[in-house]
């Protein structure tokens, strides 16, 4: 396939997924705003962060046999207009009951991007140049966090938050706009079930121990995401009494050096693809280390944000590892039904992190809950040496 053709796929399906990390933010961005509008607690606005991601969660884990029967293009057009809904409700709702309504809109546009993309790239790049679209893949998604700060925090001070939900509906829109001029790129094979298959063909890569190994790495490393994402602007006031603005910056930094780190670790993982799950161990690792060092307080006010930033460049690295870890343990014909359950974990991990820090913040342990953030993503690093483990001993069937 011409390199031309897999560059714009590459970015193509990019674009997309950056929309989807700039929905896990729509809601966390505005917690100050709510809290100083309408005095919910941490508790509340966690849970809608929650909601978000359960939604996302469950509707991931069947999404990936929609996108398997009837294609990944449909779905993704559907997708983003469930985001655009979401950010017009958003605009004008003026209750908590609404904001929930935001995150359940939200969370069903989310939950089909992982199966849709990863079939989009597994179908149509080549397969020489998979490792590379992984990369750019992750890397993309990445730059989606880190402009969901600039867009709606910039946005919100100049012309207010609801003018900033308005902005981004019509982001999306324009977005699917661009995806559907070049649809043609996107079209994907549907799976077709044998005549012949067994009862139950379906639901057989769910008895593959290796897929509930990579279920598990997803639940366990996204909590430290998830507590970054949602509370780490509180977290460095409370701690070292920063501005907004340079908390705000902070969490941009974050994800910006996460897309560094994704843009060099697929050259990473294109060197070392045998060795994918240790890549992901040690990243996890390093990562687990400098967030410790957060906790501690010994940093101080420049040094937590700029080692906060650093655990992103970490985390970014191991990326295209992990989805690399992930195909070599995918059945052939059961692309979107595996990412669709295993990235379902990554949904599980969102949507309980809120809930259970959320408490801690409450409470006022925001050094607590840093430490144990860390403490979750070394146990990540062991789930990803048991998906190497189990990878290597399977000989997985084609289903």
């Amino acid at each position: 396939m011409p390199l031309r053709q897999d560059a714009v796929i590459m970015a193509l399906v990019g674009l997309a997924h950056a929309s989807s990390h700039f929905s896990h933010l729509l809601l966390p961005l505005m917690f100050p705003v709510f809290i100083k509008e309408y005095g919910w607690s941490y508790s509340e606005l966690g849970f809608m962060s929650t909601l978000f991601f359960v939604v996302s969660g469950v509707g991931q884990a069947s999404s990936g046999f929609v996108v398997d029967r009837f294609g990944a293009r449909p779905i993704l057009f559907a997708s983003l207009l469930f985001f655009a809904m979401a950010c017009g409700l958003a605009s004008v709702g003026d209750s908590y009951a609404s904001m929930l309504c935001v995150a359940a809109l939200a969370g069903l546009g989310n939950c089909a991007f992982h199966p849709v993309d990863f079939t989009i790239l597994n179908q149509r790049v080549s397969s020489e140049r998979i490792g590379y679209a992984f990369s750019v893949h992750g890397l993309t998604g990445s730059l989606g966090w880190a402009a969901a700060p600039v867009f709606l925090g910039l946005l919100s001070v100049w012309a207010g938050w609801r003018m900033a939900y308005v902005a981004a509906a019509l982001l999306y829109l324009s977005i699917l706009g661009v995806l559907w001029v070049n649809r043609d790129l996107l079209a994907t094979t549907v799976v077709k079930k044998q005549v012949d298959a067994p009862s139950g063909h379906d639901m057989a890569f769910m008895r593959l121990p290796v897929v509930w190994w990579c279920f598990a790495f997803f639940l366990l490393s996204t909590f430290t995401l998830a507590v970054v994402q949602n509370f780490s602007l509180p977290i460095l006031k409370a701690l070292h009494q920063v501005t907004l603005e340079a908390a705000t910056l902070t969490l941009t930094a974050y994800m910006l050096c996460g897309a560094l780190g994704m843009l060099v670790g697929g050259f990473v993982a294109a060197k070392h693809p045998i060795h994918s799950d240790r890549v992901v161990a040690v990243c996890m690792s390093i990562a687990a280390v400098f967030l410790a060092l957060c906790a501690t307080g010994w940093l101080g006010a420049m040094g937590t944000m700029t080692v906060l930033a650093a655990t992103g460049f970490a985390i970014g690295i191991g990326g295209p590892s992990r989805d690399l870890m992930i195909k070599k343990a995918t059945p052939k014909g059961a692309t979107g039904r595996v990412y669709g359950l295993v990235y379902s974990g990554l949904d599980v991990g969102f949507a309980l992190s809120p809930v259970i820090f959320g408490v801690f913040m409450d409470r006022g342990w925001y050094s607590a809950t840093l430490a144990c953030a860390a403490a979750v993503l070394l146990l990540s690093v062991g789930a990803a040496l048991g998906v190497g483990r189990k990878t290597a001993q399977a000989q997985l069937p084609a289903l």
